[in-house]
């Protein structure tokens, strides 16, 4: 049909009810002229005259009569739908679909969402972790966080936080074997391996040499898909590791792990929040992104200063 459908019923039902079609055309706020064009439309359509009209007067005509009666119910329930829909768009509550990497979720965005949920209790997050890069259309996800670079186009993207890798050995290893001075000494010492979570194959470390970013095959002695594991191996003492900042920074605070080389920590990875697009998001994503950004943004919890490093190094580089 050559016409806005919509538009023509919605005229006639609301000239129906005020015995007008200039008011009708006010009510919608068009002009007398659209107004008139869509039910002369809408007639043509039927093939039946549903007014009996003169420059002053209007009424329905039998036919009318009968397709205000079959059409009204069912335009009021759609303008009840586009109603509560409206209003749904400015209510905190309702599903949110998150998904991150397991990595990444408990130790820098747990502590938002646990602070969100208390803010907003009528919110029912639906939280998926995976280290791998899904189908965010299929997952039928509101907001998604990725760590390393940005996601692909179509999505917008906010940066949230340097990934730093920084060496680390726990001071009993340390104490055992010694500690390597350079990134050829680490095929001397025992080196924990990370596999990548979408191809299964061990992840070279990667260091600043200069001003360029190098990798580096490193035979490992232990190798895991899981970060909080190789944490754990690192700070028992078994292997030195390459670690994400966010999850070396409190454990290097606490005493717990020393960094090594650290002239050759990197940075140019980052934490990224992904969604969809920036109209029409319902109140719980926006609300829940804005205190993303307030938390995680610039949050120095998860990075690890220069002056730190060479501190807590403790002269070694």
């Amino acid at each position: 049909m050559a016409f806005n459908e919509l538009r023509a019923i919605t005229t006639f039902t609301k000239a129906a009810e005020l015995g007008s079609l200039r008011q009708a055309a006010v009510a919608q706020g068009i002009t007398p002229q659209a107004a008139s064009q869509a039910l002369t439309q809408l007639e043509s359509y039927l093939g039946v005259r549903l007014f009996h009209r003169t420059t002053r007067r209007l009424s329905l005509t039998e036919e009318g009569e009968r397709f205000l009666g079959a059409a009204a119910p069912g335009l009021q329930a759609l303008q009840r739908a586009l109603h509560g829909a409206r209003q749904g768009r400015d209510v905190i509550a309702g599903p949110l679909r998150i998904t991150a990497s397991r990595s990444l979720m408990l130790p820098v965005l747990w502590p938002v969402l646990e602070e969100f949920c208390a803010r907003h209790p009528d919110v029912e997050p639906d939280v998926q972790l995976d280290d791998r890069i899904g189908d965010w259309v299929a997952d039928r996800v509101d907001v998604g966080f990725r760590a390393g670079t940005p996601p692909g186009e179509g999505l917008i993207a906010r940066h949230l936080l340097p990934l730093q890798l920084i060496v680390c050995a726990a001071p009993a290893y340390i104490a055992r074997h010694g500690a390597p001075q350079s990134i050829d000494e680490l095929a001397q010492h025992r080196c924990s391996g990370f596999r990548h979570p979408s191809t299964g194959k061990p992840m070279p470390w990667e260091f600043l040499v200069g001003d360029e970013i190098v990798g580096h095959d490193v035979a490992s002695v232990f190798m895991t898909n899981d970060v909080e594991l190789e944490a754990n191996v690192v700070v028992a003492g078994q292997c030195i590791g390459q670690l994400v900042g966010a999850t070396a920074a409190p454990l290097i605070r606490s005493g717990q792990l020393v960094p090594l080389l650290t002239q050759h920590v990197c940075a140019h990875l980052g934490l990224y929040l992904y969604y969809g697009s920036r109209v029409a998001q319902p109140a719980r994503v926006r609300a829940f992104i804005d205190l993303v950004v307030e938390r995680v943004v610039g949050n120095s919890a998860w990075v690890v200063s220069a002056q730190e490093l060479a501190a807590a190094a403790g002269g070694r580089r």
